[in-house]
């Protein structure tokens, strides 16, 4: 996983990369308990971390995720799915699932904006 990472970094978007991040240490199951949440805070990492900057808002990616568990986990499934038949990389459905929830986070952050004043 790091190394696909460390290899990809310049070359892919920070959505995909954490969107791989977040799938491939769900597959990979390193722990006995708390493989989504250390995945879904990983892969927020990488996110910020690959942007530069850390992203506005009081709740993030992985609090949105976890409030609604089932999208994330058909997008994993899916992914999953292709890796099992093919033996391909695709996260598109969680990079679809990153995309949304990041844009839920940041406009509530623009809310949290205007509300302060």
């Amino acid at each position: 996983m790091c190394e696909y990472v460390n290899e990809n970094w310049a070359t892919r978007s920070a959505v995909f990369l954490s969107s791989f991040v977040l799938w491939r240490l769900n597959w990979i199951h390193p722990f006995a308990d708390g493989n989504g949440r250390t995945a879904r805070a990983l892969s927020y990492v990488v996110l910020n971390v690959r942007l530069d900057c850390l992203l506005p808002g009081t709740r993030t990616i992985p609090d949105f995720i976890s409030t609604d568990k089932n999208p994330y986990y058909d997008a994993l499934e899916a992914a999953d799915l292709v890796w099992k038949e093919r033996s391909e990389v695709d996260v598109s459905k969680v990079e679809a699932l990153m995309e949304a929830t990041l844009a839920k986070q940041l406009l509530q952050a623009a809310r949290e904006a205007v509300a302060v004043g």
